[in-house]
């Protein structure tokens, strides 16, 4: 609240941080900026799918996501959500018939498309909607906390990011004292062909694990032992 000023006419929020997973106060924020008279857009690309909302409760005017990440859809696909009383006022970036009305489907104008993406689309939702949003969110809870309490106890490796639920779900940030990010995640792939995303961005510096559901403990003690062997080099 101490960075808006009177200029200040949208606020767009990351949902989760992609960079180290931090969840942000989305609720909080959007209720302060609606206080200001200010607009919220809420990129929700790697919390949808991740841990449990109701996109209403968090108050945005508009809310995007891919669904590629934590839904598991082909890529390329992706998901909406604007205030009813807003979708009038925003036009679509590709041409339709009544750019003005305010019937969202009017997004939907995007020419000759596969059809197969949005069949396996639904597919994806089923899935998720058969494993149930809570019970995957502690599930992805569970694993982000079982390489990272493990990796903790190994020299010179920290986590940049918290191991609580209420902060921080499934992707953590691994730090190995004396390695870039670049070292980091090239051993990992080169000796132990675990793939992982090298952060380096203002005061973030690390590599970003993430696990999804369908990896066991197993390949995370993979994971741990590799780290165990980088981190005495």
């Amino acid at each position: 609240t101490d960075a808006i000023t009177s200029k200040t006419k949208i606020i767009h929020l990351t949902h989760i941080i992609n960079w180290m997973g931090q969840i942000m106060p989305a609720k909080e924020i959007a209720a302060e900026a609606h206080k200001r008279n200010i607009e919220v857009v809420l990129d929700g690309a790697h919390s949808f799918g991740h841990i449990k909302y109701n996109i209403h409760d968090l108050g945005s005017d508009y809310f995007g996501t891919s669904l590629h990440k934590w839904i598991s859809a082909p890529i390329g696909t992706g998901f909406m959500h604007v205030k009813k009383e807003k979708i009038k006022n925003l036009y679509p970036l590709f041409g339709a018939g009544e750019p003005e009305s305010d019937d969202i489907r009017k997004f939907e104008n995007m020419g000759t498309r596969p059809f197969h993406i949005e069949q396996a689309t639904g597919q994806a939702i089923q899935f998720h909607q058969m494993i149930g949003s809570e019970r995957k969110q502690k599930r992805l809870h569970y694993l982000k906390n079982y390489w990272a309490e493990k990796a903790l106890q190994l020299p010179g490796v920290s986590i940049g990011t918290s191991l609580k639920p209420e902060f921080a779900c499934a992707i953590g940030l691994l730090q190995i004292k004396g390695k870039t990010p670049a070292q980091i995640d090239s051993y990992l792939f080169d000796k132990h062909k675990i793939h992982s995303v090298g952060i380096v961005w203002e005061n973030i510096s690390g590599v970003r694990i993430t696990p999804n559901t369908y990896t066991l403990p197993a390949d995370l003690d993979v994971l741990v032992d590799a780290i165990s062997k980088l981190s005495k080099t």
